[in-house]
């Protein structure tokens, strides 16, 4: 299910939008928390889209971990939630596994995927980059969806906390809406 919301960042206006992905048996996804995409968070013309992504995130509390592409293959953190902030080009990313939908990003655009949320690059266009965030101390393993991971990977990403902040629109909006009234808090 897709459901629009819209927020500010620096005094301008992104697009944000909520996908709840339910578990298909090989990927959990995410039980309580909707993967948030927020569109054109900085431009992604010509100048520093990874430099203003990473230190957007970083501000917010999510330190920026890595800059790569994703990986062609399904996979996804049991232990951390996600930020992936495009940096360079565009793509065809399939989420909450191979029945999920896929979904076009481009450069300056970011999606937030809670624990558990598979996800796999489709199709890349030239140069297609991101940088990875998590929040401050959290950090992911990497599970495949492979016979034997379940249920001890339910209940690690039970027990991931909320995090403090949206590593774009900060304390306020965002996941912290959309997350916050989603869940009941983090697992004890």
């Amino acid at each position: 299910m897709l459901g629009a919301m819209s927020s500010e960042v620096s005094g301008e206006s992104i697009r944000m939008r909520r996908v709840e992905l339910s578990e298909d048996g090989e990927y959990p996804n995410n039980p309580r928390l909707p993967l948030m995409l927020y569109g054109g968070v900085v431009s992604g013309g010509a100048g520093d889209v990874a430099g203003e992504l990473e230190a957007l995130f970083g501000k917010n509390g999510w330190p920026p971990a890595w800059r790569d592409t994703v990986y062609e293959f399904h996979h996804y953190h049991s232990d951390a939630h996600e930020a992936l902030g495009v940096i360079r080009g565009k793509a065809s990313v399939q989420f909450g596994g191979p029945n999920g939908p896929v979904i076009e990003v481009k450069a300056g655009d970011v999606v937030v995927l809670p624990a558990g949320t598979a996800h796999k690059l489709i199709e890349g266009g030239r140069g297609f980059a991101v940088v990875g965030a998590y929040p401050s101390g959290q950090h992911p393993d990497l599970c495949y969806g492979k016979e034997g991971e379940r249920p001890g990977v339910d209940e690690r990403i039970s027990r991931v906390p909320l995090p403090e902040s949206d590593p774009v629109t900060g304390r306020t909006g965002g996941l912290m809406e959309a997350w916050m009234g989603s869940a009941t808090g983090p697992a004890e």
